[in-house]
């Protein structure tokens, strides 16, 4: 029943609603939109597992890592079964977290631990277990054997599946930069008067922690006084050095008594770069196959001169792989005569016979003097299939040399030699893992829930 009026609406007198008046009249607003709130928290289910995709380069690491004999990094482990203590980090887990960190070019052991949290190959390779940055940059540095053991299986498993046949070895080096800095450089005089300094300081600290001075907590001093042994350790190591260093000074025709030495890293030696500039740094050398860029020798010294590094390197080659390579290359820097002599009955030296002063004589024929080594040595360089021969080189040592720089050996961050070859033989592990990614995947392993390795990504 309508309530009054023609137009048949109830309420009739009531105002026309908002929604009634027409579009003219009406002012629009701003658009209602929904924008990304990118702080927000979000709590999604997921595993581990399905974070990373079949052939990714984590699973590959993971791969060879559980097929390794990792016994030698097992036995400083305390924990043990039926005894107390806490579990500590499975090695494996340290192992392939250092080995992708390195293939990924990140150095830092506070890199590394940040982004167990924050990358998903990271947090994949530790599935959920917590790793602190102390614990994984003390891991890089105390399994030296160990890794130069682990090298050796690598090259050795390489071997028998005839990937590796030795052929032919090219010798390498190259320059990297130490982690102590130019001004930790002293001479003995100032050396010596920094050591009666730390050794007071030592004795201050000890008094101090032995008589538990007010104002400081035990465990605050206690670091103090760790950090002043450390210093006075660090100063020893620089005198202790200073010998070695006076007597290539006098080599090189310079005063012994200018001979210095660093305050921080005393392995260190201030050597002449690549860009011309001199600065400290080690000398770190790799031997590669050349047919399959596999790295069979590794090391690393504090002399910036190559000359007496040829026999070192080839007898550590001939331990690792029970055999010598038919043919060693190595640059204008190592065939000092004493070394061709020492290696001539192992391989056939191939290296660029120096030019003389008067370039009218033939620097490939034999000099009076010679031994039968260096006289061979100088006929066979001046053949045409010794120049074919040798241009493998710097196809393979340098060209490894530039991978590894490319993953981050450009500057040292460890100090201290034995260290610093901890690092440099991760390098190498990590480098013959990719070639053997290539070259045997079967030798590789596949590792949990990657069932192919063809497509290797991350």
């Amino acid at each position: 029943m309508s309530a009054g009026g023609d137009s048949g609406e109830l309420f009739e007198d009531l105002p026309v609603p908002q929604e009634r008046v027409s579009e003219a009249a009406v002012v629009k607003g701003a658009a209602r939109v929904l924008m990304p709130n990118r702080k927000q928290m979000e709590f999604r289910a997921s595993d581990l597992e399905s974070l990373l995709p079949e052939g990714h380069r984590a699973r590959l690491v993971w791969g060879y890592v559980e097929r390794q004999d990792l016994s030698a990094m097992y036995a400083p482990i305390k924990a043990r079964e039926g005894a107390v203590g806490r579990a500590t980090i499975a090695p494996e887990i340290l192992f392939a977290l250092w080995l992708y960190a390195t293939l990924d070019g990140v150095g830092s052991g506070r890199e590394v631990a940040r982004l167990t949290q924050a990358h998903d190959a990271y947090r994949w390779i530790c599935g959920g277990v917590q790793v602190n940055y102390h614990t994984v940059c003390d891991f890089r540095v105390v399994h030296g054997e160990a890794l130069d053991e682990l090298l050796g299986a690598n090259v050795a498993g390489l071997m028998a599946a005839g990937v590796v046949k030795l052929k032919a070895v090219a010798q390498g080096g190259m320059r990297v930069r130490a982690s102590a800095g130019a001004g930790s450089f002293r001479r003995e005089e100032k050396l010596k008067g920094y050591l009666e300094q730390a050794k007071r300081e030592v004795a201050r600290l000890k008094a101090q922690v032995q008589a538990d001075a007010p104002g400081r907590s035990r465990r605050e001093a206690g670091a103090q006084a760790r950090a002043a042994r450390e210093r006075e350790a660090r100063i020893e190591a620089a005198l202790a050095r200073l010998p070695e260093l006076a007597e290539i000074k006098r080599r090189q025709g310079k005063q012994a008594d200018q001979a210095r030495a660093s305050m921080s890293d005393a392995d260190a030696t201030v050597m002449k770069m690549g860009d011309g500039g001199f600065r400290p740094a080690y000398n770190v050398r790799y031997a590669t196959d050349t047919e399959t860029q596999v790295i069979v020798g590794a090391d690393v010294v504090g002399t910036g001169s190559d000359l007496d590094q040829l026999a070192p390197m080839l007898e550590q080659v001939k331990e690792r792989c029970a055999s010598t390579p038919e043919q060693w290359l190595v640059d204008g820097g190592y065939p000092a005569h004493e070394q061709l002599d020492a290696v001539a009955a192992h391989t056939v030296v191939y290296a660029p016979v120096p030019k003389g002063k008067d370039e009218r004589v033939d620097v490939h024929a034999p000099k009076a003097g010679d031994s039968d080594a260096v006289a061979a040595w100088r006929v066979r360089m001046g053949g045409e299939e010794a120049k074919q021969i040798y241009k493998d080189r710097a196809a393979t040592a340098e060209c490894v040399n530039a991978q590894a720089r490319g993953r981050g050996l450009t500057q040292l961050p460890v100090r201290g030699l034995e260290k610093v070859k901890c690092v440099v033989l991760l390098f190498a592990l990590a480098h013959n893992l990719m070639r053997a990614a290539q070259l045997a995947p079967e030798l590789v392993g596949i590792g949990t829930g990657a069932p192919a390795i063809p497509g290797i990504t991350g």
